[in-house]
């Protein structure tokens, strides 16, 4: 034992696998069920390293004033042994993965807190179904092993320092310890090697655009080549292209004089002055009009803005990071957007993976919105079971990240509205996900429990229609409707309902989408007009 912790501390290893092995070994040298490892983050602790735990943990943060058994570890510096009969609640309820969605039975627990440089770290935990594991000389074990496992977080963060000071330069010495939490949320080797190239050029200053689907959280990246930057202690001020009027768009973001147009009773600032010396976050850069592109252009190229009603000028610095899920290549040929912009945005171009490259990561992320849903609707506990974890791992995403938001909180909230106790550890099952992971009868299924809807609309069940067809074999036609009705139904889940974003998602004219919704029969009459 001794020596294989030893041995990790001497070798070149990536953080994540030093503390993924270090909590294999110890499971293994304490025989028991599971091991957790969890840093402090604020008021929370979050597992990033763990042994016999459900996948879906690694994304869970537990608040520690919520969780008596972990304020108890933290509050001691040795370790902290519950006894088989403690009364207080285990924050692991339903997360062993051979006993997962199930009240953990009575059972041995203990726990130690870790401290680098005099400063709560976070904590280790151990558990073991059978009773009576953790004894006296356990529990002394446990401390000197708690002293290891803390060399070993020393170790990562010089090695993690070192190589910021090697490519980044003095500025990025600042990086935090290992274990730094950040709210990108996963482990795929997509989101490491993005993290890592993003790290590397945060410090360049040169302008970047994020590239991505909706969904996949660019101004989470966006905000992190901020704070890796030399411009980290200035402000990072947000621009949403998409929601600014034509009319108020240069004034927003050049701003404008008292009297330059009606209503401007004031002198007034823009954006880009309130980002000086920072960073200025073009969202949805690809929504701009021409006329403003022309003036945005002109102030990337002098340095310079004017704020509308006056020829006086004024020098900026700020550094431009923009976001599009649009192709703007394509739209450059098709003149919507001007070349010689993209051109001045793009000099470091970043592909944002969708989440169904991003492998499993997708339980991590599930199981922090489990946690958050968790908290928020005061429920003892929130899970997914084995044939929901196996059904979000089939599914596309085609809205990402935000997409899964959505479908853990719409489940949660099924599941009370079905009559589920919030005592109880609830645990999700595939069918309350409404995702359609694409399983060669996901369609017969579907057939079978909902109805097409035809230019006439509802004709009823599959098995129903003309007479009652057999085997689910449908016209052609009606299958086509149907996918299209899924389709479209899915994009404006993904994109929280609103019609022009799910329009784009689908690559298609809003005015087209509207007609084709009502006549699916997802629109009414009226609504369709409005």
């Amino acid at each position: 034992m001794d020596q294989l912790l030893l041995a990790d501390l001497v070798t070149d290893l990536p953080n994540a696998v030093r503390l993924q092995r270090a909590v294999h070994t110890l499971r293994q040298h304490f025989m028991c069920d599971a091991v957790g490892l969890l840093r402090l983050d604020g008021d929370t602790l979050r597992l990033v390293a763990a042994a016999g735990l459900a996948h879906e943990a690694l994304g869970r943060g537990f608040i520690v004033a919520q969780h008596p058994r972990f304020a108890t570890i933290m509050s001691r510096r040795d370790p902290t042994w519950f006894e088989p009969g403690s009364v207080l609640a285990d924050p692991y309820d339903g997360l062993l993965d051979d006993k997962k969605g199930v009240p953990l039975p009575v059972h041995d627990c203990l726990g130690i807190s870790l401290h680098i440089e005099g400063r709560p770290w976070g904590a280790l935990t151990l558990d073991a179904l059978k009773t009576g594991t953790f004894d006296a000389a356990m529990q002394t074990e446990l401390k000197r092993y708690g002293l290891m496992l803390e060399a070993a977080i020393r170790v990562s963060a010089l090695e993690k320092e070192n190589r910021s000071l090697r490519q980044l330069g003095s500025a990025q010495g600042e990086s935090g310890p290992l274990g730094e939490l950040h709210e990108i949320i996963g482990e795929s080797e997509a989101i490491s090697q993005l993290l890592h190239e993003l790290d590397v050029v945060a410090d360049s200053d040169l302008p970047v655009l994020l590239l991505g689907e909706t969904g996949v959280g660019k101004e989470l990246f966006a905000r992190r080549v901020h704070r890796r930057s030399r411009r980290c202690r200035k402000p990072m001020i947000h621009v949403n292209c998409a929601a600014l009027p034509e009319s108020l768009a240069e004034s927003e973001l050049f701003g404008h004089v008292k009297g330059a147009f009606s209503g401007a009773n004031a002198d007034r600032p823009g954006r880009f002055e309130a980002a000086q010396g920072g960073t200025l976050f073009l969202d949805e850069v690809g929504e701009l009009p021409l006329g403003v592109q022309a003036k945005l252009l002109r102030t990337l190229q002098n340095g310079e803005i004017q704020r509308l009603g006056t020829d006086d000028t004024i020098k900026t610095d700020v550094r431009i990071i923009a976001a599009t899920n649009r192709q703007l290549k394509e739209n450059t040929r098709a003149g919507t957007f001007r070349a010689d912009l993209y051109h001045r945005l793009s000099v470091y171009p970043v592909h944002i993976p969708p989440l169904r490259d991003r492998d499993r990561d997708v339980l991590i992320l599930a199981g922090h919105f489990l946690e958050f849903n968790r908290a928020r609707l005061g429920l003892r506990g929130l899970r997914l079971s084995y044939a929901a974890e196996r059904a979000l791992l089939a599914y596309a995403w085609p809205g990402n990240v935000r997409e899964l938001e959505h479908v853990i909180s719409r489940a949660a909230l099924k599941m009370l509205t079905r009559g589920a106790s919030r005592d109880q550890i609830l645990t999700l099952g595939p069918e309350l996900l409404d995702v359609d992971t694409g399983r060669p009868d996901a369609a017969q299924d579907l057939y079978e429990t909902e109805p097409f809807y035809g230019a006439e609309g509802a004709v009823g069940p599959a098995t129903e229609w003309e007479g009652g067809r057999s085997g689910g074999i449908q016209p052609l036609r009606l299958t086509l409707e149907n996918t299209q009705k899924a389709c479209i139904q899915r994009a404006l889940d993904a994109s929280g309902g609103n019609w022009a974003q799910a329009a784009r998602m689908l690559d298609i004219d809003a005015s087209n989408l509207h007609k084709m919704a009502r006549k699916l029969g997802l629109k009414g009459l009226e609504e369709a007009r409005t």
